[in-house]
């Protein structure tokens, strides 16, 4: 393995990684405050990126980056106020049940508003072209500024969450919602209040995901296991575990999909003969990069298995 591909990848795969936590991180904030999986969160990533395209072609990309997380703050928290809020009561399962429904309504709706094929939402100028060469080969400004804006909003939470009053009755609220009330707070307010802004994180990683990469309707889909797995091997609820998780799965898969290794390399390097004759060869012959989209879902097996809390996990229910 040479230095050019570990440094490249290694950088692609972190970019690729803070991305992965702008999005698990709402969810994650959603779950740790009001115990509710959210499945339409991808679904406000795919907005996200249509209102960016949408508002940037009347008033430029950078008023968009403002503009389009503050509109999905707005639905998301209309969404909890008037339905998630109703069928609270309920318990879980009717939860999960209408945030499925909203993620199939938002997919008919931007399909019907946007078209079934690919927008064309581009990088803004300042964000074409290389940032800088390295061993021959170009790292994409438009990467660095997905890097630097997943680090921005990661301190811009944890002093949100730490260093604030309104992060201290959140994190009360959580585990006291009666006190909190008791002391004259409005904790429904509150979950509101954390739901659209769980949805808007959401929203913000559509805005530079998706002229990063691609706008388009199977745009949520994409992503929507694999943030779940990053929230569930993190640990459900904890923000540092989807940080660290999300590193992870960026990381190998990005390494992955670059190494063309099989079992039987590994069988040649030890002196083993191998042969399409040889027992289980259609399996010994499958390389590294063949499996790469299988290898999170593997991870999140082998942690559930061996440590069901996640990696930084410490909610119980």
């Amino acid at each position: 393995m040479n230095s050019e591909f570990f440094v490249i990848s290694l950088l692609n795969g972190v970019s690729y990684g803070l991305l992965l936590f702008m999005l698990s991180s709402g969810l994650t904030l959603i779950f740790s405050m009001m115990g509710v999986l959210n499945f339409a969160h991808t679904s406000f990533y795919m907005l996200g990126a249509y209102f960016a395209f949408t508002i940037s072609g009347v008033v430029g990309f950078w008023p968009a980056l403002v503009l389009a997380p503050l509109a999905v703050f707005a639905l998301g928290a209309a969404f909890e106020r008037y339905c998630l809020r109703r069928v609270h009561k309920f318990g879980h399962v009717p939860e999960l049940l209408v945030t499925f429904g909203l993620s199939y309504l938002i997919l008919e709706v931007v399909q019907l508003v946007w078209g079934r094929s690919t927008v064309p939402y581009g990088l803004p100028t300042q964000l074409q072209g290389p940032l800088f060469t390295l061993y021959g080969t170009q790292f994409p400004k438009s990467r660095s500024f997905v890097m630097l804006v997943a680090l921005l909003m990661l301190v811009s939470v944890w002093l949100l969450l730490t260093r604030t009053r309104i992060g201290l009755v959140i994190q009360a609220a959580l585990k006291y919602p009666h006190m909190v009330e008791a002391l004259g707070h409005n904790v429904p307010r509150v979950f509101m209040l954390v739901f659209g802004g769980g949805a808007a994180l959401a929203g913000l990683a559509g805005v530079i995901g998706g002229n990063t990469y691609v706008t388009e309707p199977a745009m949520a889909a994409s992503v929507g296991s694999i943030i779940f797995v990053v929230v569930v091997v993190g640990g459900m609820g904890s923000l540092a575990g989807a940080f660290l998780a999300s590193l992870l799965i960026g990381l190998v898969q990005t390494f992955a999909v670059a190494l063309d290794y099989s079992l039987i390399h590994v069988f040649k390097a030890v002196g083993v003969a191998v042969t399409d004759q040889t027992f289980g060869y259609p399996l010994l012959k499958l390389t590294i990069s063949q499996v790469a989209p299988i290898l999170p879902y593997l991870f999140l097996v082998l942690i559930l298995i061996f440590r069901p809390k996640g990696l930084l996990g410490t909610r119980e229910d």
